[in-house]
């Protein structure tokens, strides 16, 4: 072969497959309203015929990273996040990001490419078991065999991430099977792309019996998770909120289901409501409550503080979608439905009540409200407006907090950096969006959900606040946002360590690991490599001055920010270990 030939033969020659089942299942996914799909190649003959069909791909540098950008994307877009990846290693790596999904309850459809289906079982290069590797995280998982039956598998995969609780799904394709011709045209017209697919409500004799609870109860509360923004419930909730004169508090997940400025929230309820805690004064409306409203609520370890912070002795009204969740921790009145659905029927019956009780309370609570708020911020006066260096977290979250807008989003990274924003950073609206990965609490995976949001809401401004220690899992998107042009402003605390494990170590074994200190990085010059803007910043002035910058650029920009390695968030265990 000449070099000429040889030229020839790697240029673009024009779309060689017509008609294939790939173009099928791209015109499926359109069908469902998707217009993006997260995948980096394979498989190749999807995102070829998607790309005929105006659907656009944001190729990540890793499947894990892929699989983190589209469930940022499914929970601000309120549609199904689309990934894909090929079989073998780069399937394996869609493990951690669906076991997110499924413990958060978004849907997520994961599109794999398989082995050829003649090669099934035979070793074949990158083969193995997908269907054994994805059940346990998933909530459904199917090979299709069959080119007739296309389009039924699509639907299929679609209800199933979409309806009861959401949750993630996988779809295995043969690569064979891609190329092979369409079968006759379709037939189905359906939308199965957004979620709640199918809102139901409670039985009315349960409604009245929750509604009697909180209208006669002497110290009621709410506690408001993750599924009320699934659901799109948090203008019912803040209805409720107001006219049942109800003190709302939430989860990390549930954090801007309700303004955090109004008079009855209490902020978030969680495993850090220690010193400096942004509800450490308002725990007891909590511990003291004799009755609890939980709403989307999955009752865990971390948003119960070890099943310690609720009451033992109150009654509970739970309302989710998935009749598992309700009585796993706490026995509860069984408000089994759609949170939105669910919440307005409550306040319908509650409005046909005596709610005297509750509005003479209101003004008790109020109180109790704002003097909790006030003793907070008397404590923490100190941090918020502190100009030592290296910078204190909490001075940084609220100069976050001073350029939001109201519909901007805040990623946080697991670890410390979804305390720091859980506590120092208020939701200022009712509907305010602040995406954690709190399914399993994954480092790195903030940075790729925070693009996967931006391209959700391209018009918001996005801030993503990220440790050092959980951004080096991540550190390849970078180059993604920028070729991709998603902009992105990120806030890296850089305290040159593992901030939870070494404290966490020095508390429990009284010294830690060696795997817990890093060598010097300057984050703002591997931004800058890959056409980012990135801004070492050492004090308080250089912060404000790179926000302020960051918020006007046009590409992602990074902000370095050397933090104090000394500055722990208010974790109750380190208090009471």
């Amino acid at each position: 072969m000449t070099d000429a030939t040889a030229k020839k033969a790697l240029e673009p020659r024009g779309a060689l497959y017509k008609g294939t089942v790939s173009h099928r299942i791209a015109a499926a996914l359109k069908r469902h309203d998707v217009t993006v799909l997260f995948g980096q190649s394979l498989p190749s003959m999807v995102h070829l015929a998607a790309n005929e069909l105006g659907l656009r791909q944001i190729s990540y540098r890793q499947e894990n990273t892929g699989g983190y950008m589209a469930d940022g994307y499914a929970r601000i877009a309120g549609k199904v996040g689309v990934v894909t990846a090929q079989n073998g290693p780069a399937a394996a790596l869609l493990v951690a990001p669906l076991a997110e999904a499924l413990k958060a309850s978004v849907p997520l459809i994961a599109l794999v490419q398989d082995v050829n289906r003649d090669q099934m079982d035979r070793n074949a290069f990158q083969e193995l078991d997908h269907e054994s590797m994805f059940r346990p995280c998933t909530k459904w998982v199917r090979r299709v065999m069959t080119a007739s039956r296309i389009e039924d598998y699509v639907d299929m995969a679609f209800t199933a991430a979409t309806s009861g609780r959401p949750g993630p799904v996988v779809l295995l394709l043969p690569a064979d099977l891609l190329v092979e011709p369409a079968p006759a045209s379709p037939s189905r017209t359906k939308s199965l792309g957004r979620f709640p697919l199918d809102r139901f409500a409670p039985d009315s004799t349960d409604l009245d019996e929750a509604a009697a609870l909180l209208a006669n109860a002497q110290r009621p509360v709410v506690i408001a998770g993750g599924g009320v923004h699934l659901s799109g419930a948090c203008k019912e909730l803040a209805t409720l909120q107001e006219i049942a004169c109800l003190p709302v508090a939430t989860t990390v997940m549930g954090k801007g289901s309700v303004d955090e400025t109004h008079p009855l929230s209490v902020g978030v309820a969680s495993y850090f409501m220690a010193k400096n805690g942004m509800t450490r004064y308002m725990r007891g409306i909590i511990e003291e409550a004799d009755v609890v409203l939980l709403v989307g609520n999955r009752t865990n370890q971390n948003g119960t503080d070890s099943w310690k912070l609720y009451p033992s002795n109150a009654r509970f009204i739970h309302i989710d979608a998935d009749p598992i969740e309700i009585g796993r921790n706490y026995e509860a009145v069984r408000l089994v439905g759609d949170a939105k659905l669910t919440l307005a029927a409550l306040t319908g019956r509650l409005s046909s009540l005596d709610l005297r009780k509750r509005q003479q309370n209101r003004a008790l609570v109020v109180e109790a409200i704002a003097k909790g708020r006030k003793q907070h911020e008397d404590e923490v006066a100190h941090l918020v407006s502190s100009t030592a260096a290296p910078l204190r977290p909490e001075r940084i979250m609220r100069e976050i907090e001073r350029r939001m807008t109201k519909d901007a989003i805040v990623v946080a990274d697991a670890s410390y950096s979804s305390i720091w924003v859980a506590n120092y950073i208020r939701s200022n609206r009712v509907g305010a969006r602040f995406i954690t990965p709190r399914g399993l609490a994954g480092l790195g995976w903030g940075f790729p959900m925070a693009i996967g949001a931006r391209v959700a809401q391209p018009e918001s401004l996005v801030f993503c606040v990220v440790g050092d220690g959980g951004f080096a899992h991540a550190w390849a998107e970078l180059e993604t946002s920028v070729r991709m042009k998603i902009p992105v402003i990120l806030i890296v605390l850089n305290n040159g360590i593992l901030g939870y494990q070494k404290h966490a170590e020095n508390i429990k074994f009284g010294t830690h690991t060696d795997a817990c200190n890093f060598v010097q990085v300057d984050h703002a010059a591997i931004a800058r490599a890959v056409g980012a803007q990135g801004i070492r910043v050492e004090s308080v002035d250089q912060l404000s001055a790179a926000l302020d910058k960051a918020v006007d650029s046009q590409v992602t920009t990074l902000i370095d920010v050397v933090t104090d390695p000394n500055a722990y968030p208010p974790v109750t265990w380190y208090e009471t270990t």
